[in-house]
């Protein structure tokens, strides 16, 4: 079948794809543009396949309320180039996850998110947009984390899209919690309170101190070298616990304080930064 290089160009524009796979493939179509399309992507797919090996080191996170609903969600979408991930198709797409996640149904996996309706974009799936921007820009891509939270959340995304954090709390101040959350950004706290932070880790601190306090401390009581033990275990908390770090807006308070004083509840934090799930 003959086609026309300006139907071949056409094809080209709206697919994104190289003008020798769109004339293939709407030869083999018979000028059937869908079937073309559905041609382009088993192809793309076949192509991707051979690639999944590849590294995906960019990428954005992503966050979206819905005041409605009072639900927040939070995803992260990698690719393999910086480039690609500040693409206009690439942020539409990771934004279109995060929304779907808190106004839609929820999902557990990127698979189910993924068979969920685009939204706004009448008769389009999150998968077909997904699978028709990798089969264009042939970037191995991966739906990596995903999070979903019902009730008050305090909520941050870092501006450049590579840090977000999640406060659920229990409380209607979430103007303090995206605060606190702006705090989690920037001091990095490896747990929200003494009892989350890894207990194994937790002993071999508690070890070395005992160790270093009593070769300073020879010659003192057993009670005074617990007591300075007590007094060195509770910096390493303050400086690993959320709740125990000196808020950075009052340094004179702790989050705890903070977070007491607003009358909120910090239930949970989650805490991302891109490409370290």
């Amino acid at each position: 079948m003959d086609i026309s290089a300006a139907v071949v160009k056409a094809f080209r524009d709206k697919t994104g794809l190289p003008m020798m796979e769109c004339k293939k493939a709407l030869v083999e179509a018979g000028g059937d543009e869908e079937k073309a399309i559905e041609i382009l992507r088993k192809s793309g797919a076949k192509t991707m396949a051979a690639r999944t090996d590849r590294e995906t080191g960019a990428g954005r996170i992503a966050v979206y309320t819905d005041p409605k609903k009072g639900v927040s969600a939070m995803v992260e979408l990698l690719c393999e180039s910086a480039p690609v991930a500040n693409t206009d198709e690439f942020i539409t797409l990771v934004n279109a996850l995060a929304e779907q996640l808190a106004a839609g149904p929820g999902a557990k996996t990127a698979e189910e998110l993924l068979t969920q309706p685009f939204p706004g974009k009448s008769g389009v799936t999150l998968k077909s947009y997904y699978d028709d921007l990798v089969n264009k820009i042939r970037e191995v891509f991966r739906l990596t984390r995903l999070v979903r939270i019902e009730g008050p959340c305090g909520v941050y995304l870092h501006h450049n899209n590579a840090i977000g954090v999640l406060l659920p709390i229990e409380g209607d101040n979430t103007e303090l919690g995206k605060d606190i959350c702006m705090h989690v950004a920037s001091m990095k706290p490896q747990a929200l309170a003494e009892a989350d932070l890894d207990p194994a880790v937790v002993e071999r601190e508690r070890n070395l101190i005992v160790e270093q306090v009593k070769e300073q401390g020879k010659n003192k009581p057993e009670n005074v070298i617990q007591k300075m033990v007590d007094g060195k275990m509770k910096a390493f908390f303050a400086e690993r616990t959320l709740l125990g770090q000196p808020f950075v807006k009052d340094a004179a308070k702790t989050v705890a304080q903070v977070a007491e004083e607003g009358k909120i509840k910090i239930k949970q934090m989650i805490h991302w930064v891109l490409g370290n799930g």
